[in-house]
């Protein structure tokens, strides 16, 4: 029984640790209407869509899109709607760009007046917190500069941890029957 027992735990401790570092969303960019030219009345959707997610290290933006392209722009590109010197472009109609490294990054579309008429995104994205060392750190010194302010939680895309809950659950109870020999 104890061997059931130590079994039980390295495999909830497996189990853990699985939820955790797969804990990435694929973000569908514009959610239902994908990346498309924005109509007249809405110049801002995909800035408004930027602030209602969160991104991270690790997470990815998944365009969607006919007739266009994507383009990964510096921010001068980004501001101007310069298409004539992307780091990265793409135009197979479905690109998913993994987010690998933390701060901004600028995308516009390559179709002609479409970044002028608002298809264009910047997403921030923040580093994932590492795990908290166990001795005390001295604080740091504050600079105002470097301050941000929070990010709103994110409101798409499916998180990994949150359907393995079910599981876990289901597993406990099973193994708690077996351990306890009731029906």
């Amino acid at each position: 029984m104890a061997s059931l027992l130590a079994l039980f735990y390295a495999f909830l401790l497996l189990a853990t640790m699985n939820a955790v570092a797969g804990d990435l969303t694929e973000f569908k960019v514009g959610d239902t209407g994908g990346w498309r030219e924005p109509d007249a009345n809405s110049t801002s959707m995909y800035s408004q869509w930027a602030a209602k997610n969160r991104f991270q290290v690790g997470d990815s933006l998944n365009f969607e899109y006919k007739e266009d392209s994507v383009l990964v722009v510096e921010k001068w590109g980004y501001h101007h709607c310069n298409t004539s010197n992307p780091i990265s472009a793409f135009n197979n109609g479905k690109t998913v760009i993994k987010l690998d490294k933390p701060g901004p990054i600028y995308f516009i579309s390559g179709a002609p007046d479409h970044c002028k008429n608002g298809q264009r995104l910047v997403v921030d994205v923040l580093t994932v917190h590492p795990t908290p060392p166990s001795i005390a750190v001295p604080p740091q010194s504050y600079n105002p500069t470097d301050s941000f302010a929070p990010s709103p939680l994110p409101s798409s895309g499916v998180s990994v941890a949150v359907a393995a809950i079910p599981f876990l659950m289901a597993l406990t109870a099973t193994l708690v029957t077996l351990v306890s020999g009731s029906p």
